[in-house]
């Protein structure tokens, strides 16, 4: 199928308003349906009812719009494509922060080739606010309007902030790594999901440190906050779009700070 830049961001947005409307009427209901799922790092993992709605609703203007295109996504997993395209999909990226009603959590939608994201969106749809990278692009729309994306530059580790999801980070190793770029940091804080790599690519946070990745987790924060002028790799400073080992950066003097500490853990 012939493609075009405008085409892809054009059903990137189409994708992410599908999203928000399948998960806005389910959002602080009483009663919705979580399943709980298992994994290496949380006794707690739900998935709920929203989660795979948006993605149905999602996986359905693909199917409308580019259906030669591969689909990555969280519930329901791999569709092959045939244009060398492969969108890339978490629903709801926090669904935690979802169940206990808090409005951190948020839709990741990314389109990739053989070398990574080429573009993507972090979606907040209770806040109505919309972060965008890629093909030229750093923007993001909300309350407020429409501004540019600029992550904040170089700035020293003493004077920089840096977020981590789960305090734990990952295993005890990966929390200790996390601990000693934190200790030399001027403030450190958890809990907001995607959200944080959004205000990295926004010019609010220098640092975000994660474990445990997956691919449709990182993927559309990479494209953000690239296009933004920040960096994005794994610890050992390679690629970081099939998930693992994560450190995002606002600029090259905290992204080599954090690598030079973090290395003598991996």
């Amino acid at each position: 199928m012939a493609c075009s830049n405008s085409e892809i961001v054009k059903t990137a947005h189409a994708l992410a308003d599908a999203a928000r409307s399948a998960i806005l009427p389910l959002f602080r209901v009483d009663g919705i349906a979580v399943e709980n799922k298992a994994d290496p790092y949380n006794v707690y993992d739900p998935v709920t009812a929203a989660d795979k709605a948006a993605e149905k609703a999602m996986r359905a203007v693909l199917e409308a719009r580019r259906p030669d295109d591969g689909i990555l996504g969280e519930e329901f997993g791999t569709k092959p494509g045939k244009s060398g395209l492969t969108w890339v999909l978490d629903p709801i990226d926090g669904t935690r922060a979802f169940v206990a009603g808090a409005p951190t959590w948020g839709v990741l939608i990314a389109v990739s080739d053989d070398s990574g994201p080429v573009y993507g969106l972090i979606d907040q749809p209770y806040i109505a606010e919309r972060f965008e990278g890629g093909f030229g692009r750093a923007v993001m729309t909300g309350p407020q309007g429409e501004r540019s994306l600029r992550t904040r530059g170089n700035r020293p580790l003493a004077e920089a902030t840096v977020f981590t999801t789960f305090p734990e980070v990952g295993t005890q190793a990966e929390g200790d790594a996390f601990r000693a770029v934190s200790g030399q940091a001027r403030l450190t804080r958890y809990g907001l999901d995607c959200y944080a790599y959004a205000l990295v690519a926004g010019g609010h946070v220098d640092l975000v440190i994660e474990a445990g990745l997956k691919a449709y987790d990182i993927q559309a924060p990479i494209a953000v906050i690239e296009a933004a002028g920040g960096i994005v790799t794994d610890w050992s400073g390679g690629p970081a779009h099939e998930g693992g080992r994560v450190v995002a950066a606002a600029g090259q003097q905290q992204h080599a700070a954090a690598l030079d500490i973090l290395s003598r853990f991996v």
